[in-house]
């Protein structure tokens, strides 16, 4: 009987420190993915403030309202993460999620 308990007391600990360790990710993940404008600033800004390298400037919604007609968002998304000859892969967000990658571009059109 001591140790069945032991046992069950282990496997509740282990079992708390899991759903704490993907509880905080989350929290984590959905804090990152909210600040839109500081992962623009650490990634996108370099280029699309400038117009560097031919990128469609921050704030040029007619043009990026006519490359989302073109694409498609679903297009767009995937060239950021493919990369193109004048961005790299990921467009220098390593951590950034499709959705994140959406709502960049979204911000950027604004």
């Amino acid at each position: 009987m001591r140790l069945f308990t032991k046992t069950i007391a282990k496997t509740s600990r282990t079992l708390a420190a899991s759903i704490a360790t993907i509880v905080l990710s989350g929290l984590m993940s959905s804090t990152m993915a909210a600040d839109i404008p500081t992962t623009y600033e650490n990634s996108c800004a370099a280029c699309h403030n400038s117009g560097a390298l031919g990128a469609i400037k921050k704030g040029d919604s007619a043009a990026w309202n006519k490359l989302k007609q073109q694409k498609g968002m679903s297009a767009l998304v995937n060239s950021v993460k493919s990369g193109m000859i004048q961005m790299p892969a990921g467009g220098l967000c390593s951590d950034c999620s499709d959705e994140d990658y959406r709502k960049l571009i979204d911000y950027m059109s604004e």
